[in-house]
C-alpha cells in the first residue's frame, strides 16, 4: 500500500499514542491496589472524596489499556481518540486540583496530540476500521 505523508504521519501518530496509553494501563493493572492507594493519598489535600478518587483510579488503567489497544489496532479509532481526550480531560481536572503544573503541561501536550489525530482521522490507514467498511 502506498501511503501519502499525511496518512503515514497519522498511522505512526496513532500507533505512538496507542502504545503510550496501552503501556500506561498495562503496567498499572498488576499493581492496581498500590496504584489506587497512591492516587487516593495524592488527592487527600483536595476536596475530592477518597472513594471517588479510588473508583476513578480503579477504572483508569482499564480505560487507558482499552483506548491504547483500540488505537494500536486502528479499531473504532474515532471513538478511541474521543475516549483518550475525555481521559485526559479528567486527568487535567485532577492535576489542576493538585496544582501540579509541570504534570499538567505534559497532559496538555498529550491532549493536543489526541486533538490533532482526531482532526485528521480521515487519514487513517493500516487499520481494522478500513476492513470493516
Amino acid at each position: 500500500m502506498n501511503l501519502t505523508n499525511a496518512q503515514l504521519a497519522f498511522v505512526l501518530g496513532r500507533l505512538l499514542m496507542g502504545v503510550n496509553f496501552l503501556m500506561h494501563g498495562l503496567v498499572r493493572l498488576p499493581k492496581l491496589a498500590t496504584f489506587r492507594a497512591g492516587m487516593v493519598k495524592s488527592f487527600a489535600d483536595t476536596w475530592l472524596p477518597g472513594p471517588l478518587v479510588g473508583a476513578f483510579a480503579t477504572g483508569l488503567p482499564v480505560l487507558e489499556f482499552s483506548v491504547g489497544l483500540l488505537l494500536v489496532l486502528g479499531l473504532f479509532t474515532r471513538w478511541a481518540l474521543v475516549g483518550g481526550l475525555l481521559i485526559l480531560l479528567a486527568l487535567v481536572f485532577g492535576t489542576s486540583l493538585q496544582e501540579q503544573w509541570d504534570t499538567l503541561g505534559t497532559q496538555l501536550v498529550h491532549g493536543l496530540f489526541f486533538y490533532l489525530l482526531l482532526l485528521h482521522a480521515d487519514q487513517n490507514r493500516l487499520c481494522l476500521d478500513r476492513r470493516a467498511q
